[in-house]
């Protein structure tokens, strides 16, 4: 009589019915959790828009989960049901529990990233959960963070950007003077908004590159690293974009359509030029990387 490995049965195919059996109790139990959560989320939180990104990071991640999938299943089974998946599933709904009953958003947003790990944990294994680490790591961006920490950071943020405003506009001949965070063009005044360039718009374009860097997987590191430390100020960068177009607007067509639909096509300004900044440093990186290698490949040639 042959015998068969235990991992080799585990990843045989279930059937139907099987599978509906496994998988219905702990669907049901995450959407049980986790739909008031985001309904208070959507309404609470994303309505904000230094925080609007959390729907755009929430789908990226769950693309990018579902894409990885067949890697996924290619190692799972390994390790099922250790200690340490339970151990994650009591931290993510203790997180859960505490976020809940105290409303700290931070700690529900928390809570679904630890939960989501721990059913992979649970179901898949360790070396699936390292498959899915990313995706799990980006979802953290939308995690909204600690209201002391983002007013420390953020006036320093607001005043080098509008700093940056006045000069460039200044420099292009428009009328134009600072007082800390406030701009004086013409006859408008405007103030430099959290949302404007806060720290949260700067993590959610933070979280942009590294989502293309994730998805483009360039092989040369240094490529990698020079793009992933750039971004920073590509963010700064995109950011004084955003504001230069909501003061030219303001300038051209008056204050109601700068504060009004136009206020809210800035924001899709500053993703769009946060992206185009990205693509043309790597295609610049990419020049880089490829006579460098054109030139080791002459060196090793030369007799």
């Amino acid at each position: 009589m042959n015998s068969v490995a235990p991992s080799a049965l585990l990843k045989q195919p279930l059937p139907p019915k099987a599978v509906l059996q496994e998988w219905l109790p702990i669907v049901l139990g995450f959407l049980a959790l986790f739909i008031p959560s985001f309904y208070t989320f959507i309404n609470e939180v994303w309505t904000y828009e230094d925080s609007a990104h959390g729907p755009i990071i929430l789908s990226l991640s769950l693309w990018l989960m579902v894409k990885r999938r067949s890697d996924m299943l290619a190692v799972a089974r390994d390790n099922v049901g250790a200690v340490s998946a339970w151990l994650f599933l009591a931290i993510g709904l203790f997180f859960y529990v505490a976020g809940r009953s105290q409303q700290i958003l931070a700690l529900e947003f928390t809570s679904f990233v630890w939960v989501l790990a721990a059913v992979i944990l649970l179901k898949f294994g360790p070396r699936a959960l390292r498959v899915q680490w990313f995706p799990l790591f980006f979802m953290c961006f939308m995690i909204p963070l600690p209201g002391a920490l983002v007013a420390t950071l953020t006036l320093p943020m607001k005043m080098a950007v509008s700093f940056a405003t006045e000069h460039l506009l200044y420099w292009a001949g428009y009328p134009i003077a600072r007082s800390g965070v406030i701009l004086q063009i013409g006859q408008y005044q405007l103030l430099v908004a959290d949302a404007c360039a806060g720290l949260q718009t700067l993590l959610a374009l933070e979280s942009l590159g590294l989502f293309y860097l994730n998805v483009v997987h360039h092989p040369s590191k240094f490529r990698n690293v020079a793009l992933a430390l750039l971004i920073v100020p590509i963010s700064f960068a995109a950011n004084v974009l955003r504001v230069i177009t909501l003061t030219l607007v303001t300038y051209y067509l008056g204050d109601a359509a700068g504060q009004g639909f136009l206020h809210g096509f800035a924001g899709m300004v500053l993703f769009v030029s946060a992206l185009c900044l990205i693509l043309s440093l790597d295609t610049f990186l990419q020049w880089l990387v490829r006579r460098r290698a054109a030139r080791r490949a002459a060196v090793k040639g030369a007799p």
